[in-house]
């Protein structure tokens, strides 16, 4: 089945999808931004590329397959042919962030991180090009497993962005507001 009717009936499900990915992008850049007074320390900006960017990069992902998926395509092999590359590329980055992971020394990465920052994406990605290539014979089923990819990716920068946020809310702040005093005196 290559018509259109392969993707009839997921419109409603990557409207979700991807309007939750676009409204958690903008949420971290608020995030972003308001934590951005604080002093970047040595090594932060290495930790950024290993686990804040990362879970943008996912954001954009479901958006991007959302995108795809709701595009007036007059059959499916032009949706899988994108699946198809950003499998492959979504593969290709998360091997990037492995290195950057295993390279910072800010944090070390326990099991959790290594869960979902690099074998739960690399799933996902290579969920996405298994789809691609199954999409040739199997329509029906390669959606499904697109649509496992995405909500994968979603529910992974849900989690990521939080242990980002908990992170600099209890662990690289612990100040109290004696300190603040300390470092800034014409400051009450």
């Amino acid at each position: 089945m290559t018509d259109m009717t392969a993707l009839t009936g997921w419109e409603n499900f990557y409207v979700i999808v991807g309007s939750s990915a676009g409204a958690l992008i903008g949420l971290q850049f608020v995030v972003i931004t308001l934590i951005s007074n604080r002093p970047i320390g040595p090594g932060q900006g290495q930790g950024a590329a290993a686990f804040a960017t990362p879970t943008i990069v996912h954001f954009g992902s479901v958006l991007l397959l959302s995108a795809v998926a709701c595009a007036p395509w007059h059959s499916i092999t032009g949706a899988a042919v994108l699946w198809g590359l950003l499998g492959p590329l979504g593969i290709v980055y998360e091997v990037v962030v492995i290195r950057r992971m295993r390279r910072q020394s800010l944090y070390q990465p326990v099991f959790e991180d290594w869960l979902f920052h690099a074998l739960l994406p690399l799933v996902s990605y290579a969920t996405l090009a298994a789809s691609a290539e199954e999409s040739r014979l199997h329509a029906q089923d390669a959606l499904f497993g697109v649509a496992v990819a995405a909500l994968l990716l979603l529910f992974i920068g849900i989690h990521n962005a939080w242990d980002a946020v908990t992170y600099h809310v209890f662990s690289s702040h612990k100040r109290g507001p004696e300190s603040a005093k300390e470092e800034n005196p014409d400051n009450p």
